[in-house]
């Protein structure tokens, strides 16, 4: 089994969890959500000697997206993600730079993702789950060996993605957890988009947002 070393980089005014993610009998690696503060993403991949095979991107706003067009470029590795729904916004990010206070560019990834669908790197796979709500088109990319997975803005520790933003939809996103994310083991951790990592089973027990589906 390929064991997979994991680095978070925060990026953005907004901090958000770009993860490096590295194949240790390869050194490949797939950098998932580059907001932005390409330099600093591009110290860590040096820093544990990765290179670069594939960008993935959970959903399309500013801050998981802004930086993946030009971190493309820099290693020419493809861009996977998000799914189909979330194109508006990444045909919108250089519009939205002014918004949000740092540079963005547009980006057209080389893959849509749907459900089913699986990512690789190495010798490393993640399993793809389409979970609309937060955005349209956001996908959730799970590693059922070593029990973890990245689920963007789709839920946080004792919390969940807002859904007031454009294609934000509320009950979808609840729809979304219960259906793609609770159905995974307790023990399965996850990184989200911002903030700390916590695991399946803390949420289903504690996260208030869930309690009121129950």
């Amino acid at each position: 089994m390929s064991q997979i070393k994991v680095a978070i980089v925060p990026v953005t005014p907004f901090q958000q969890n770009c993860t490096i993610l590295m194949c240790t009998a390869t050194n490949r690696a797939a950098v998932v959500d580059p907001g932005g503060d390409v330099p600093l993403i591009r110290r860590a991949i040096d820093q544990i000697g990765a290179k670069v095979e594939k960008i993935f991107l959970t959903h399309g706003h500013a801050d998981h997206a802004g930086g993946a067009a030009e971190l493309r470029e820099i290693f020419g590795a493809p861009i996977e993600g998000p799914h189909v729904g979330d194109k508006f916004l990444l045909d919108g990010l250089e519009a939205a730079s002014s918004m949000f206070g740092f540079a963005c560019r547009n980006v057209a990834p080389d893959r849509w993702l749907v459900e089913g669908d699986a990512v690789t790197f190495g010798e490393a796979r993640l399993d793809v789950r389409f979970c609309p709500g937060h955005t349209p088109g956001s996908v959730v990319l799970i590693n059922e060996p070593m029990q973890f997975c990245l689920v963007g803005d789709v839920l946080f520790e004792g919390s969940i993605g807002r859904t007031d933003l454009p294609g934000g939809d509320h009950a979808a996103l609840l729809r979304s957890i219960e259906n793609k994310l609770m159905t995974l083991n307790d023990n399965m951790t996850f990184i989200s988009g911002h903030g700390p990592l916590s695991t399946i089973g803390a949420e289903r027990a504690h996260n208030p947002f869930l309690q009121r589906q129950a």
